[in-house]
């Protein structure tokens, strides 16, 4: 019944062609791999649904009037497991992004014993944005707790897949391995002005979340001063 009602919202809420306005298309890729368990899975859920909610989270979204966000999320664990969680959705007030929340709050992973393919969760992305909306800039947030252990590393998926015009950031959540930061640094991130935001554990989720979520809507302004700041 839950699945039904968010299938629903989520067809209710999905974005046809974007505004010419858009500003920001912001995909979201949530790791579900094995390293995961239900209760972990949950904090990033219902973390991300909290941190959309937060007011300056909602206040960043909306902060440039007719000059909208394109917001998409999906999962991913192993080479062929990513599942949409969100189609792209354009965001023009507060009530969508109550909407959003819901839909985040009440999904279910589609899977949990599947190691951790990074490199293919990037090449899907690469889909997502080749067929999403026309925005003025692009970027991807990838969260996850493992390093790549199946198929193609991160480096070869940028050789690979049309990824020249996305902004990669990561948020590591470094809860069994400490050096999760780091490899995001040296492996994921890529773009203008790319960051790692690291969360202790999965209870620190939506805090990290959010701070990432308001770093990565910042305006066009302070988007093109990052442009020659540290990747």
């Amino acid at each position: 019944m839950v699945r039904a009602a968010a299938l629903a919202l989520t067809l209710a809420l999905a974005a046809g062609p974007a505004p010419a306005s858009c500003r920001l298309a912001l995909l979201l890729a949530l790791d579900v791999s094995a390293s995961v368990d239900r209760d972990e899975d949950q904090l990033q859920r219902q973390g991300l649904a909290r941190a959309l909610l937060a007011e300056d989270v909602a206040e960043a979204f909306l902060a440039f009037g007719e000059s909208h966000v394109a917001l998409s999320v999906f999962e991913w664990s192993g080479r062929y497991q990513q599942d949409m969680l969100l189609p792209w959705t354009t965001i023009e007030s507060a009530d969508d992004l109550a909407a959003v929340a819901a839909i985040v709050a009440a999904s279910e992973r589609g899977h949990d014993d599947m190691p951790t393919a990074l490199g293919y969760a990037l090449g899907h992305a690469a889909g997502l944005f080749r067929d999403g909306p026309d925005c003025d800039r692009q970027k991807l947030d990838v969260s996850g707790d493992g390093r790549n252990n199946e198929g193609f590393p991160p480096d070869l998926a940028y050789r690979e897949f049309p990824l020249d015009r996305v902004t990669v950031n990561g948020l590591a959540i470094a809860a069994s391995d400490n050096g999760m930061a780091d490899y995001y640094r040296k492996t994921l991130i890529r773009g203008p002005g790319a960051f790692v935001i690291e969360a202790r554990d999965f209870l620190d989720f939506e805090a990290a979340m959010r701070m990432k979520l308001l770093r990565e809507l910042e305006g066009p302004v302070i988007g093109m001063l990052d442009r020659d700041g540290p990747g």
